[in-house]
């Protein structure tokens, strides 16, 4: 029947939940904004969660089918989440798709400059594109900036080496900023 193309969602819905809040967690570790220069404010929380994300995203490429679905679920659950949140701030709803649609453009375009530093192994290209989007009025922000670009580097290489269970079950975790660092 047609309820059973549902099922699989379902199904999914508390492993989507325990990732996407480790995740969110991982995105909001204090070292990032204490310690790595990030704003701690609503555009610097998305930018962390961007990155988070990407990391995550990057790592299920590669994961069987059923990770990939959890991925798929959790780029729902976060477009979702920002929905909310801009509706929190007052947004109207006239205003939200506007909104909506520049938020998952610049999420998309990080995609694209993180993931092309990534892959060519650039940590200075990967730290002058956060610059560019953490700090776009600021300038050089050189330092911090490369520590985070660092810490990106580190969090993808442990992230390469999680096992598909992890995936699977939703419990794949984001090294902290703070371990990087000891």
């Amino acid at each position: 029947m047609i309820f059973g193309l549902f099922r699989k969602r379902n199904n999914n819905r508390s492993i989507v939940d325990r990732q996407y809040a480790i995740l969110t967690a991982a995105g909001r570790a204090p070292a990032f904004y204490t310690d790595m220069g990030v704003p701690d404010t609503v555009m610097g929380r998305f930018e962390m969660l961007s990155l988070v994300f990407i990391l995550y995203f990057r790592r299920t490429r590669a994961s069987a089918t059923s990770g990939q679905e959890i991925a798929q679920e959790i780029v729902d659950a976060f477009f979702l989440d920002i929905d909310y949140s801009i509706r929190e701030l007052g947004v109207g709803d006239t205003g939200v798709p506007k909104r909506m649609k520049k938020l998952a453009g610049m999420f998309y375009g990080r995609l694209e400059s993180y993931a092309k530093a990534l892959d060519t192994g650039d940590r200075e290209a990967l730290a002058a594109a956060l610059a560019r989007n953490i700090h776009p009025q600021a300038g050089e922000m050189a330092q911090p900036m490369r520590r985070l670009a660092d810490w990106a580097f580190a969090a993808e290489a442990a992230l390469a080496v999680v096992d598909e269970a992890d995936i699977a079950v939703g419990s794949l975790q984001v090294p902290s900023p703070a371990e990087e660092e000891s």
